[in-house]
């Protein structure tokens, strides 16, 4: 019995954390940019739940978004996947 119970409470503890974590609130397009080769992207913010703020950047039409600057490597194909890891980072 005592087994079930540390499970249970373990798993609300679990689930607990994941609730309090950053989220994306907002996502604002801030400019347009090119690096030094020529290649356009875009650059966003998102505002986060915790109070802070993280950069985005949007490659290849807005088909590939990245956490951070444009040097990045941190790459999703989702807007909102990013959002969430930038949010997370932060």
């Amino acid at each position: 019995m005592n087994i079930l119970k540390f499970a249970a409470t373990a798993a609300l503890v679990i689930f607990c954390a994941q609730s309090f974590a950053a989220k994306p609130t907002s996502i604002v397009f801030e400019s347009n940019a090119a690096t030094t080769d020529g290649i356009a992207y875009a650059n966003y913010i998102v505002k986060c739940s915790n109070g802070k703020r993280a950069d985005l950047t949007a490659w290849n039409n807005r088909g590939k978004w990245c956490v951070g600057d444009a040097s990045s490597t941190a790459c999703e194909k989702k807007q909102i996947k990013a959002a969430k890891n930038a949010c997370k980072a932060s």
